[in-house]
């Protein structure tokens, strides 16, 4: 390999030979040592920097092996990358949506600070954001190679004139692949609600062409920078796709474990809770056992995962082949949860813990390997972490902590809960026992999961719990911002008294059981 000063490496260099005499040998071999110092410093000083690996997944759920979300889960991707870091058990998205869930981390900026809380406007449009430093780019001033493919950002929230602002190479971002006709004829008729096999090969799918994408990347980085490699996979995020051999690693239908679940479960929740989901394409628990599609849905979640893993394998494996493996943080998140049944729905939009919980991995350098943290931690910790771990400048004002601590010692303690926020007044806070929430009607929830990790037991009416709620209410947003100008697709609002889902009032007498 040529260095800047234009000698290969490797390569003899012979000082004072001839009629050079001792004083010019010495000075030769003190300039040579002097030279080699620096080439190396050169050559070699970036790249001791740690590489950035990021790997993004959609409404990926706690069903992965390592967390024991599903007794049936195959994740052997994700497992060995855990087994070689610190796996945090108890992470948190800031919102249970997509798009701001993906702003708040890229921006380290919470929903309640941006006032982003819906599938649209994206960052470049909003006040608070449009000038904001995201992470890859505070990468990029720092001297990092930065690239992004699939989903990282949230689809369409960055228009392509802006998309080499935010990333050196912006990559391709496939979509899912769909049949001619729906698999599962759903009460909302959008061709992506929908799962099952398909397509036939692999190498149609989004995620396979996504991998392919990054690994040729990896294969051909430009040489002398460290690099920030983001990938966004889409799986399993509907529609609930995977080829025949991804389903036939799963047992039949009538063997697929279904997630925990208890008929009346929400008698003893505020009526306010279906506020924040009031109609939405997902359908409804009944809908779905009624239809008889609980259990291929499952089993079509648990299949697409298993695919997505692969492809995680297929990036972590190129990884290895470049010889990048050593000095590369892999970190690995889900931008929100996912309900398959529990609390009578399916899809996100709740605060309830399928919703919130994600899988949240860091591997590489600084990362003690077979860590397990209990603690709670947020989505927006990465940012801080990953320029904490790499030696960057801190950002003033990340809203989130840094997780080195953790990584040392998975054991240590953190002051702070998890919080996720679902339109403004509508919050949760998770700590490593508690969940309370508190919505903008003043209706509460509180649980305890230790006692009660599905969530069936709401203690807020209870008087001997108010200490509790107390304690956990201090950490709620106490000034939200509204809306963004331009929020739009899973809004809750209200307005002259009324509340309004997506622009619409929202009447008890209109509220549909199966969507």
């Amino acid at each position: 390999m040529k260095s800047f000063l234009g000698f290969r490496a490797g390569c003899r260099v012979e000082v004072g030979r001839g009629r050079a005499g001792p004083t010019i040998r010495r000075l030769g071999r003190a300039l040579l040592a002097v030279l080699v110092v620096a080439a190396a410093t050169a050559v070699g000083g970036e790249a001791r920097r740690p590489n950035v690996l990021m790997i993004a997944i959609d409404d990926l759920n706690d069903w992965v092996g390592c967390m024991n979300g599903h007794p049936q889960a195959q994740t052997p991707h994700l497992d060995r990358l855990a087994a070689r870091g610190v796996l945090f058990r108890n992470a948190h998205c800031q919102a249970p949506l997509c798009n701001p869930s993906r702003a708040s981390l890229l921006t380290g900026l919470r929903p309640t600070t941006t006032g982003i809380y819906g599938l649209a406007p994206g960052i470049r449009d909003v006040a608070a954001t449009q000038d904001r430093v995201t992470l890859p780019q505070h990468f990029a001033q720092n001297g990092y190679f930065t690239a992004g493919f699939g989903k990282v950002h949230h689809d369409g929230s960055i228009p392509p004139r802006w998309r080499t602002n935010e990333f050196t190479v912006w990559g391709p971002a496939p979509g899912m692949p769909l049949p001619k006709q729906k698999f599962v004829d759903t009460p909302a008729k959008m061709a992506v609600m929908d799962w099952g096999v398909f397509p036939e090969d692999d190498r149609d799918q989004a995620d396979w062409k996504i991998a392919e994408a990054a690994i040729g990347q990896l294969k051909s980085l430009p040489p002398g920078k460290p690099f920030f490699v983001a990938v966004g996979f889409r799986l399993p995020h509907v529609p609930c796709f995977a080829s025949q051999r991804w389903f036939d690693l799963y047992p039949g239908e009538d063997a697929i474990a279904l997630p925990p679940w208890r008929a009346g479960d929400r008698e003893d929740v505020p009526d306010f809770a279906w506020y924040l989901h009031w109609k939405l394409p997902e359908p409804r628990l009944d809908w779905v056992r009624s239809a008889g599609q609980w259990r291929p849905l499952v089993r079509a979640y648990l299949a697409s995962t298993t695919f997505m893993d692969s492809q995680v394998g297929r990036v972590l494996a190129a990884l290895d082949e470049i010889g990048a493996a050593e000095n590369t943080l892999v970190v690995v998140w889900s931008d929100n949860g996912w309900h398959l049944g529990q609390k009578d729905i399916t899809g996100k939009n709740s605060l309830w813990e399928p919703s919130t919980r994600v899988p949240l991995i860091f591997a590489g350098p600084g990362a003690r390997p077979g860590g397990v943290c209990s603690a709670p931690v947020e989505l927006l910790d990465i940012y801080p972490t990953l320029i904490d771990l790499c030696g960057l400048p801190p950002r003033p004002g990340l809203e989130g902590h840094s997780l080195r601590p953790q990584l040392k010692d998975p054991a240590k303690p953190r002051r702070w809960p998890a919080i996720t926020t679902h339109n403004p007044g509508n919050d949760a806070v998770r700590t490593d026992r508690w969940r309370y929430i508190r919505y903008a009607d003043g209706s509460e929830e509180l649980y305890d999961l230790r006692r009660d990790p599905n969530e069936w037991t709401n203690l807020a009416a209870r008087v001997e719990f108010k200490r509790v709620k107390r304690d956990l209410a201090r950490w709620l947003p106490q000034h939200p911002v509204p809306h963004a100008p331009g929020s739009a697709h899973r809004i809750l609002m209200r307005s002259d008294g009324q509340w309004l889902w997506e622009g619409q009032p929202i009447r008890p007498e209109d509220f549909n059981p199966i969507q």
